[in-house]
């Protein structure tokens, strides 16, 4: 599972990397490339709240594997068929509305193979997985774009969605519910250690619906973040006196290595809130992560290595506690719900992930005119913005922290 999402992954961001030369060949302005990005956003939330409820109905490695090979077909159509806004739109948003059925089932069938124990560790690897994809789509397209052209770097970041479809049809099983969490007429029973009946909290889903609300905070800064992050090294390594090539290259790579500690974080974040709960997990890297994302953009020309220390400080606590919010959410629903419930999850953060690039882009062009990403001079509005969105998520966890369903949450943590 862990590799497949490492590959079949791969051409979420190569566009990103390559905003330079396509936003120059035809005319994109910052606002545009907002836009594209969210077309690709857009065609996830459409497919996965579909993919949610088909999740609790029919195979989850029949969902994996023809969403993952569809992935790598619309991917790599881009090659050949990217010619316009338009036309760059359109692929995104099927590339988008395959992508969007890989990731919901995926978690729901690690939800069923691991014990609520060990499953913030497990979900953790695997959304670790989903950002080493990230980096890999990020450094490979820069590289082979800065020395051959920028479709080659598209082509060799598509391809390997194929190899994860094969690995997912060979080697991945379904696993049928376990019925680990059952409701009864008087309360549900914890999903993990501790007491054996809890009582439950009035409310109804009022747990589910507090950690959804702070996903979607924690999504509206996370891929906005992920798909502006390179563009912004870019623009800054151009300001420092590096040629175009020079700097997709070096920004590219810089950029994979950023989202690329999301790797470790996921995987030790997951951990952490197994052990202190997932609220405090939530709290503490919602906020760390926002602090340095108020005064990132108010770095540009400024010296480059503040601005990768800083970058680099984001990249590894925004995606930190992403597996948290799935872990917790399949701890206060049962068993037959963990699709359908982080369907619904995603459609909300992923919704949030729509609007954040545009409003992004928006802004910047805004205060630097219809100029292309790479020309622009004025950040930090935008990433201010997205700290604001992020603040979300640590404020709702607080809120859920009070409420008695939290203690549904890995074995009696908050």
């Amino acid at each position: 599972m862990i590799v497949s999402m490492m590959f079949g992954y791969m051409p979420w961001y190569n566009f990103s990397a390559l905003i330079k030369y396509i936003a120059d060949e035809y005319r994109l302005t910052a606002g545009d490339t907002g836009e594209i990005l969210a077309a690709f956003q857009l065609g996830y939330v459409l497919v996965v709240g579909a993919t949610g409820w088909l999740a609790d109905k029919i195979s989850l490695k029949k969902i994996l594997f023809w969403a993952t090979l569809l992935t790598g077909i619309f991917a790599t159509c881009f090659v050949w068929g990217a010619n316009s806004k338009t036309s760059i739109m359109v692929l995104r948003l099927l590339t988008g509305l395959s992508a969007g059925a890989i990731y919901v089932p995926g978690m729901a069938l690690l939800a069923r193979w691991f014990p609520p124990e060990e499953r913030g560790k497990a979900l953790g690897a695997y959304t670790g997985a989903l950002v080493a994809a990230y980096a890999g789509g990020y450094l490979v397209s820069s590289w082979l774009a800065a020395y051959y052209n920028w479709r080659i770097g598209i082509l060799f970041t598509s391809l390997p969605a194929f190899a994860a479809a094969g690995i997912i049809h060979f080697f991945v099983s379904d696993k049928d519910i376990d019925g680990t969490v059952i409701t009864t007429g008087d309360g549900m029973k914890a999903d993990g250690p501790g007491p054996a009946t809890q009582p439950a909290p009035e409310g109804g889903y009022t747990g589910a619906a507090l950690i959804t609300t702070g996903y979607t905070g924690h999504m509206w800064e996370l891929y906005a973040f992920w798909g502006w992050v390179g563009p912004f090294l870019v623009a800054s390594a151009m300001a420092s006196g590096m040629s175009g090539p020079e700097a997709v290259s070096w920004g590219g790579t810089i950029a994979a290595a950023i989202i690329l500690l999301g790797l470790p974080s996921s995987w030790i974040w997951g951990s952490a809130a197994d052990r202190l709960g997932r609220t405090w997990a939530i709290i503490v890297a919602g906020s760390l992560s926002v602090m340095a994302e108020f005064f990132l953009g108010y770095l540009y020309g400024h010296g480059l290595a503040v601005i990768v220390i800083t970058a680099g400080w984001i990249g590894f606590w925004v995606i930190a506690d992403s597996a948290v919010f799935k872990a917790g959410l399949t701890e206060m629903v049962h068993p037959r719900l963990h699709g359908f419930t982080l369907g619904i999850q995603s459609v909300a953060g992923f919704g949030a992930t729509i609007v954040s690039p545009v409003v992004f882009g928006k802004i910047i062009e805004h205060y630097n005119g219809p100029v292309a990403p790479t020309g622009v001079t004025v950040w930090g509005p935008g990433f201010l913005v997205l700290g604001l969105g992020g603040l979300l998520a640590p404020v709702a966890a607080i809120v859920l922290r009070r409420h008695g369903q939290s203690r549904l949450m890995a074995g009696g943590k908050r």
